[in-house]
């Protein structure tokens, strides 16, 4: 059975797999234009997909900024 960290903070979800001794790579999927302010220090799981020998490719993005004016 294969963990779902789809939707987690990238900490728990990374604490998850360390836990479970699953292996992973990892993307970050960044905005094509800089118009919405992104996080960086906010990451979050938005894909998994298995690959070979069970590791998993998992897709991180920031969340965006909250902008108060």
């Amino acid at each position: 059975m294969m963990i779902d960290v789809v939707g987690r903070p990238w900490p728990e979800a990374q604490q998850l797999l360390q836990a479970a001794g699953i292996n992973y790579n990892t993307d970050i999927s960044r905005p094509a234009r800089s118009f919405f302010k992104v996080d960086e220090g906010c990451l979050y799981v938005i894909r998994q997909k298995q690959i070979e020998h069970g590791a998993l490719q998992l897709t991180l993005a920031a969340r965006l900024r909250k902008e108060v004016s």
